[in-house]
């Protein structure tokens, strides 16, 4: 049985997002924005399929899809490039792969207690962001 993601979830950790977003492009402003927040997450889960929300006072960012099921992906609100996305699971993790004009480009998502662990990914810089579960 896979893990369930649902629910709402606060960030509490933040490790290199800066190295992350200019891997990505983003311009100097946007980043120094985007290194305050403290973004929330919804994650609703109905078996194989998913919504995630991301929730920030400067921009959210939402998108669905279904395990094993490759869509057009537009990550309007962040770097706003078009990419070929695949999330499939890797025993209890989401492992997305985000093909386009960066090069290794992707993240996972993992529980671990009652927290939601999120490793992004972009060429060669890692970002890696904990969230904990709102009760």
């Amino acid at each position: 049985m896979a893990v369930d993601y649902s629910g709402t979830w606060d960030m509490v950790s933040n490790v290199n997002f800066e190295g992350y977003m200019v891997a990505l492009g983003i311009d100097f402003a946007t980043r120094k924005i985007a290194s305050m927040l403290k973004p929330q997450k919804v994650i609703e889960q109905d078996g194989d399929c998913f919504t995630i929300k991301t929730f920030t006072t400067f921009r959210n960012y939402e998108f669905s899809f279904k395990i094993g099921e490759e869509f057009k992906e537009v990550t309007k609100g962040m770097d706003n490039r078009s990419c070929q996305t695949v999330v499939s699971w890797d025993n209890h993790k989401l492992v997305c792969v985000q093909k386009g004009e960066k090069k290794n480009r992707g993240w996972i998502h993992w529980i671990q207690g009652d927290e939601l662990h999120l490793e992004l990914t972009c060429e060669d810089r890692v970002c890696k962001q904990i969230y904990k579960r709102t009760l």
